[in-house]
């Protein structure tokens, strides 16, 4: 049994964190190797003198991420080399929460001809949220403070500031193994991919697994980059990896898009044996992990296995699209290939920009945006899942409670088109499914909620099953 000398400092609160970031450390450093036995809940939490229920919801974290396993009768372990073999029985451990109760959801007595709009795309956030006023006191404290030397041709790779700031934020929050060297700012994850495939085609010819469905947005920008696309089917826990074929593969691990899944920790472990076994790699999008409402948000791949997975993430779904800043965290060689491929594309990003969001990042500027948005999401997102419940309860709403968007699978006599269309001329951000899939799969859409307000969402509903059923509205 481990000797797991954890320290923990009770002055700073969030007990649980601490002990999954300290094992975390240890088995990242060698010193918990695979296979080694964690002494058991109960065990743990009196030698540390804190609750059981803080040590369960440590070890369910790290499970979660792929570090440990646990099994009946076995107990719980380092995640040995071989696990992506063994059929484990951990599951993501916290099942979504069911829906609030549903308020006495209202009948639309009219259709307006000019229905409010909610939304360009289903994973837009809301742009009215926006901090202006601290994102204008971040350029005005760059635009005082920085000298001007800062605002001439800079490292096409950021500025160093935002890449130290990003790499703290991506450790303390995304449980990421990465340091300002091996980031790179990028212009959003659409130009992070770009590159990533340029680097990376220009050794080998690349045969990219994606997931099915996927977002058939990015699908051309794959292409354009010169990968050759192999589909994946994905189920209820992610990305299949038995049926795994390619070079690489693109997986969105925390909250699947379209479906809302996230790969569950016997996924996450057999897709590291599959990028080690045949020197692979894995481009983890990490779009919207930062929106989870039932649970901590799960670690990213890129924590588990530094040297085989590449991060992408931005701040288009936390504050805007428009920003268009981005980031790219990478094993060292290929980090500073795609700061080379950067700098012979356009010179690199706009520079006040990295500053002020660097500013954002290192005043809690950034946290503090991201706990209101996290309420507020939730908020939509129950109000939208109770609306429908109480409405349309053939409607089945499908993937974990988390990020902009839900998953909804349509009853029988439903099509797609036909319910796109009556979405739309309510003012939703709806988009029909088919076109994300290479294999056939159940009639679809996905919803936006992140600019749907929580108290226009049982009227939306309700306007809907009023043009689906073919009745005249009142």
């Amino acid at each position: 049994m481990a000797d797991l000398h954890i320290q923990i400092d009770r002055g700073k609160g969030g007990i649980a964190g601490q002990i999954a970031s300290e094992l975390r450390d240890s088995i990242r450093g060698g010193r918990l190797t695979p296979g080694t036995r964690l002494p058991a809940t109960r065990d743990l939490a009196t030698d540390l003198q804190v609750s059981r229920g803080v040590v369960v919801e440590a070890y369910e974290q790290l499970v979660a991420e792929g570090f440990l396993v646990s099994r009946v009768g076995v107990g719980t372990q380092v995640t040995p080399k071989n696990a992506g073999r063994t059929a484990l029985k951990s599951r993501d451990p916290s099942p979504p929460r069911p829906p609030r109760p549903p308020g006495p959801a209202r009948r639309a007595r009219t259709v307006a001809s000019h229905p409010p709009y909610y939304g360009h795309r289903p994973t837009s956030p809301d742009l009215g949220h926006f901090p202006r006023e601290r994102w204008l006191a971040a350029v005005r404290h760059v635009l005082a403070t920085v000298p001007s030397e800062a605002f001439d041709y800079g490292d096409p790779g950021g500025v160093p500031e935002l890449r130290e700031e990003l790499a703290a934020y991506l450790r303390r929050v995304r449980a990421a193994e990465v340091g300002q060297e091996n980031l790179v700012i990028v212009g959003g994850v659409a130009q992070g991919l770009s590159l990533v495939l340029h680097v990376l085609t220009q050794r080998r010819a690349l045969r990219l697994a994606v997931e099915d469905p996927t977002s058939h947005r990015q699908v051309p920008l794959l292409r354009r980059a010169g990968a050759q696309l192999v589909p994946v089917p994905v189920d209820g826990q992610g990305l299949d990896v038995r049926k795994l074929s390619g070079d690489a593969v693109l997986v969105t691990p925390a909250h699947q898009f379209p479906t809302g899944v996230v790969l569950s920790p016997e996924r996450r472990a057999a897709l590291m044996e599959w990028a080690y076994a045949g020197n692979r790699v894995v481009l983890e999008d990490d779009y919207d992990a930062e929106f989870r409402f039932d649970r901590d948000p799960v670690g990213c791949l890129q924590g588990l296995a530094p040297d085989r997975v590449i991060l992408s993430g931005s701040v288009s779904k936390a504050l805007a699209p428009g920003l268009r800043l981005g980031w790219v965290a990478a094993p060292p060689d290929l980090a500073e290939a795609i700061r080379r491929a950067r700098g012979e594309q356009d010179l690199g990003s706009p520079v006040i920009e990295q500053y002020a969001l660097a500013h954002f990042l290192r005043t809690g500027g950034y946290d503090k945006h991201l706990r209101r948005m996290r309420r507020e999401y939730r908020r939509r997102r129950d109000a939208l899942v109770s609306a429908l419940a109480a409405e349309l309860p053939e409607v089945r709403v499908r993937g974990i409670e988390a990020g902009l968007h839900v998953y909804l699978e349509l009853p029988p006599g439903w099509d797609e088109p036909r319910t796109v269309r009556a979405a739309r001329e309510l003012g939703m951000s709806v988009e029909p499914v088919e076109p994300m899939r290479e294999t056939p799969g159940p009639a679809a859409v996905v919803v936006g909620f992140a600019r749907l307000p929580a108290h226009r969402a049982a009227e939306v509903v309700s306007g809907l099953k009023v043009r689906m059923s073919g009745q005249s509205v009142d």
